[in-house]
């Protein structure tokens, strides 16, 4: 994010107000809009400088162009380390980057076989995009990373293949119910693995704390308690996020292929129509969600760890709020 550029002058957090939940929807559409990906290592370096420009009081007024540079660098850069996230694991990506293996989890009749390989395809990912994005205050190592990995492969493998063989015994329900039923197995699978997953990934936050800062971004210690509003949101937000796109698809389809455009239709046909309503709910859907919680979080300090209540700024205030990056 633009906020990791260093220097003495504070940067606008959005053009938007971020403490309403519409301003939110609207910075996270700019951020997670697919078309950021189109720009250059060149263009990250040209917004970088602009950045770095206002920041050092060399520029004292935001323009439209220092507000592109903004919105470049927080799709692309990390909060905390400044570094560029890799490019499939950027909020910018997340939708075409989910698409594929969220197209393959929502296939009907997978089987056995495709029922693994879509949620360790999807784990993988959700691993993937937890270490690029994650507070970096306490970083995994390599032997906790599998671990971790493999606990959660094993609670989605075991979820989604424990529904699919319950739903079908189910006889007292409408064959129409138990079809929508095993249609949502898949999100019943991602959401419970996917809350196990962000405890597990940034479970080093939760046993040591996070860095918590002042108003001016400077450090003041690390809060576990602060740590367990970042990862509970985030496991939450996980939720929230995951619902439109693996609800509302499935049961559209559903509904189609009983309607002359898909009745009858070919499986091409039909996993074409599947990858369209997937594409266009996470488009449309995931700002909504994902402007639930605010990326950068606030609390009062009277809410944070005793060491936090009576510290001061340099000039002698009280200081009454900390912040710290909550991930995603």
């Amino acid at each position: 994010m633009a906020s990791s550029i260093p220097g003495f002058v504070s940067l606008p957090d959005s053009k938007y107000d971020l403490s309403t939940y519409w301003g939110r929807v609207k910075h996270c559409a700019e951020i997670s809009d697919p078309t950021m990906l189109l720009n250059t290592t060149s263009d990250i370096e040209q917004a970088k400088r602009k950045i770095w420009d206002y920041k050092n009081g060399v520029l004292n007024k935001m323009t439209p162009d220092l507000w592109k540079s903004k919105r470049i660098l927080d799709s692309s850069l990390h909060p905390d380390t400044g570094e560029t996230v890799f490019l499939p694991f950027r909020m910018s990506s997340c939708v075409l980057s989910n698409l594929v293996v969220t197209a393959g989890m929502l296939t009907p009749n997978l089987g056995t076989f495709g029922t693994l390989f879509w949620q360790i395809a999807n784990q993988s990912l959700n691993v993937a995009i937890n270490t690029a994005n994650s507070n970096k205050s306490h970083p995994l190592t390599t032997k906790q990373l599998v671990t971790n990995y493999s606990i959660a492969v094993g609670a989605s493998c075991s979820v989604a293949l424990g529904l699919n063989s319950l739903v079908p015994r189910l006889k007292n329900l409408k064959p129409n119910t138990r079809m929508i039923l095993g249609r949502l197995v898949p999100f019943a699978a991602v959401v419970s693995a996917g809350v196990v997953n962000v405890f597990l990934m940034r479970s080093e936050e939760l046993k040591k704390g996070i860095s918590v800062f002042n108003k001016k971004g400077e450090e003041v210690g690390n809060s576990k308690i602060a740590a367990w509003y970042a990862v509970g949101e985030t496991a939450l937000s996980r939720v929230i996020n995951a619902t439109p796109v693996m609800v509302i698809p499935p049961l559209i389809l559903v509904r189609l292929q009983k309607t002359r455009l898909l009745k009858g239709k070919s499986r091409i046909v039909e996993n074409l129509t599947n990858i369209g309503l997937i594409f266009v709910t996470s488009l449309v859907a995931l700002p909504f969600a994902l402007g639930v919680f605010p990326q950068k979080r606030t609390l009062p300090v009277d809410k944070l760890e005793d060491k936090f209540h009576n510290i001061k700024e340099k000039n002698g205030e009280k200081l009454e709020e900390l912040q710290f990056n909550r991930g995603i």
